[in-house]
């Protein structure tokens, strides 16, 4: 756990037992400083997270202030288990088949098929991405070779964007050798390429609860059956639930998405990546990490990866450019570990090639446009959207709403009273023209069925603003 987040935890807690009470200043940057020994830039860090919780709020030229008893009794909860799975559904997990990408397909339908607001959407604001200055590179590429040659597409990539790639990771502490990174297209495909290495055709699967539905789609397309595995909306995956998953019954391979998780948004604590790695090498079970929103963190450091902890090369790492630069060139990779030889194999086997005018298009922005600078504003973007879109749920959501603390990308997770089924919901929704992700799309089980994931990449409006207000009236009625 890093500083700010101790200090914030440590006054959240403060704020639970009453010690500053509902409108009570708390101590100042520089006093906070003084008395928990830390620095200026720690203290406004454990206070911005503290402000994003929900907790306290900032008045000008005045200080931060703990919020009304109503806010701080809804933020209190914001780390509960509940979040991830009810109480009422404490099972033993059991293996299914998995079948939810009829549902995911009719969703995502819907959202393309209507002009509503856009709350539901999987993808992030493309209006974010600095799509015409690639398209340029792609076409001067294109100009100055009127054909290419196919080896130049095969696997593993182009060579300068498997370059590019590399640098950035051993920039941000993560030893890469540019010789595991193999190309492919957008995480998707890398991740289903990395399953299809390491399990065949009905071996079980342990995935997070919820987990991103992309994950039980390579699944269900694969003919094997997964095991969801109850998952904590601030400190990931429930090790030891999955250590007793693995003593009962015999594990292919953990689907996982340790950074910025899809859809409770949290960041998993580097101790428990570490114990997350260390208990599947001990099973020598393969390790499948989805890190798609590696770049879009809220903090001042990019966070670690399972691979920063994988001595043995059980962890197949995938990624891509699609949630942070371009989602329509749809440039993933692979870094699998010791499964590298298969996962290339397979990728010419079921791809053949990836074209090559985008990689090289990616890879020369990488290399001569402020990649950085770019990915700060979207950042800061996302991060203050985030904020804004809580408080408005807050605002506008009837008492017994919860909410996750997304720690980075751009989709919230809210759990709604149990009255209200999500499905409804999102039909109710839609004749108003609002979309809405529904919870049970992110489970085989019907855990999540009064769960719903926001989007708040799009440009915060007044029709957002309406369209939440709206949903809030909706989910009021039905409960």
């Amino acid at each position: 756990m890093k500083l700010y987040e101790k200090l914030a935890d440590e006054m959240t807690e403060a704020v639970r037992r009453g010690v500053f009470a509902a409108g009570e200043r708390i101590p100042s940057v520089r006093q906070a400083s003084q008395q928990h020994g830390v620095s200026i830039k720690t203290v406004l860090h454990a206070y911005a997270l503290l402000e994003s919780r929900g907790i306290v709020e900032t008045r000008p030229q005045s200080g931060y202030f703990v919020r009304d008893a109503a806010a701080v009794a809804t933020a209190a909860a914001l780390d509960a288990p509940r979040l991830s799975r009810p109480p009422a559904t404490q099972t033993p997990p059991v293996a299914a088949e998995v079948d939810v990408s009829r549902l995911v397909l009719s969703t995502l339908r819907s959202i393309r098929a209507h002009d509503a607001v856009p709350l539901g959407s999987p993808y992030p604001d493309p209006s974010l991405f600095p799509w015409r200055r690639i398209n340029q590179y792609a076409n001067a590429i294109a100009r100055r070779h009127a054909s290419w040659n196919l080896i130049d597409d095969l696997p593993p990539g182009n060579p300068e964007l498997i370059r590019q790639i590399a640098r950035r990771y051993a920039e941000n502490g993560v030893p890469v050798d540019p010789d595991e990174i193999i190309i492919t297209l957008g995480a998707t495909e890398a991740i289903n390429l990395s399953l299809q290495a390491v399990a065949k055709p009905g071996d079980t699967v342990a995935v997070e609860s919820p987990t991103y539905y992309a994950m039980l789609h390579a699944i269900e397309r694969l003919g094997m059956r997964a095991i969801e595995v109850a998952t904590h909306p601030v400190h990931g995956i429930d090790i030891e639930a999955l250590a007793e998953v693995i003593a009962r019954q015999k594990i292919a391979a953990c689907m996982v998405m340790p950074n910025f998780q899809n859809p409770l948004g949290f960041q998993m604590p580097d101790a428990r990546k570490q114990q997350l790695v260390e208990l599947l090498a001990a099973h020598e079970i393969p390790a499948i990490e989805n890190d798609v929103y590696q770049e879009l963190y809220f903090g001042e450091t990019r966070p670690s990866t399972l691979k920063n902890f994988d001595t043995r090369g059980l962890v197949l790492h995938c990624a891509s450019f699609s949630k942070s630069l371009t989602a329509s060139y749809r440039i993933g990779w692979a870094m699998p570990g010791r499964y590298r030889a298969q996962v290339e194999k397979l990728k010419f086997l079921n791809t053949l090639t990836t074209p090559s005018v985008p990689q090289v298009a990616v890879a020369d922005y990488l290399r001569q446009d402020g990649y950085d600078r770019h990915l700060r504003h979207v950042r800061k973007v996302y991060r203050q959207q985030a904020s804004i879109m809580m408080a408005m749920v807050r605002r506008f959501f009837p008492a017994g709403t919860r909410m996750s603390t997304p720690q980075g990308g751009y989709v919230l997770w809210v759990e709604l009273p149990e009255q209200v089924d999500s499905m409804r919901l999102y039909q109710a929704a839609l004749a108003c023209s609002i979309t809405i992700g529904p919870g049970m799309m992110f489970s085989m089980r019907n855990d999540f069925r009064h769960f719903i994931r926001l989007n708040y990449s799009y440009p915060w409006t007044a029709q957002t603003e309406a369209a939440l207000k709206t949903l809030g009236e909706l989910v009021s009625q039905m409960a």
